[in-house]
């Protein structure tokens, strides 16, 4: 197997990764073939992981009344999080789209099993949230081979995890680590919604990066 990468293969990951986005209010209802979301879990499986600990599962979620239970769960933590802004942000705030739980036709909720691997694992034992890292990485993984096959991806972080865990049926040893919504869009913004917003500018790398020490 030739595993060198080529200009061709190259330029079609930056392009991936750049043009990726949080997606929100862009979903269409059209369903997520049963082959294409194979590829989106067989990505995130291939993801790195602390020890080889593999420590994530994936729920595949196209009910609509489960996903009706899970928004009602992002609206408790919408209103709670709204009253945690100051004054002068919270309309701003709360009229921001930042969840497509519904309108997605397909949820995968990705968690971590913490104790998949033992007690003492290779590369957990000075750093136990490393398997929790791990389970993140596999989340990457599949949303950007969810951009490369022009799906978008919402990330609903506004969600306590134990509704999440309790409409899902999760055992209680097992984190919940991401809720998303999946599906085909409409378009994919040029720049993320809340920079064009103004919420927050995109930082300069320059400001960012240190040498030797910080």
């Amino acid at each position: 197997m030739n595993t060198a990468i080529t200009e061709a293969e190259r330029e079609a990951l930056y392009k991936v990764m750049y043009s990726r986005r949080d997606v929100r209010g862009q979903f269409l209802p059209d369903p997520v073939p049963d082959d294409v979301v194979g590829r989106l879990l067989d990505a995130a499986h291939h993801a790195p992981s602390v020890g080889f600990m593999q420590p994530w599962d994936f729920i595949v979620v196209r009910d609509s009344a489960i996903r009706q239970e899970i928004k009602e769960g992002f609206e408790i933590a919408h209103r709670e999080a709204a009253a945690m802004f100051p004054e002068e942000k919270r309309e701003t705030y709360s009229a921001f789209k930042l969840e497509g739980i519904m309108e997605a036709p397909l949820g995968i909720c990705v968690t971590c099993d913490r104790t998949r691997s033992g007690e003492v694992v290779i590369g957990r034992t000075a750093n136990r949230e490393m398997d929790l890292y791990s389970s993140v990485c596999a989340v990457q993984n599949l949303w950007l081979a969810a951009r490369a096959e022009n799906l978008g991806v919402g990330w609903v972080s506004i969600i306590h995890h134990d509704h999440v865990r309790r409409v899902l049926g999760i055992p209680e040893h097992i984190v919940p680590v991401a809720w998303l919504c999946v599906g085909y869009v409409r378009f994919f913004h040029e720049t993320p919604e809340l920079e064009q917003a103004g919420w927050l500018p995109r930082l300069e790398l320059e400001t960012l990066v240190h040498h030797e020490t910080w």
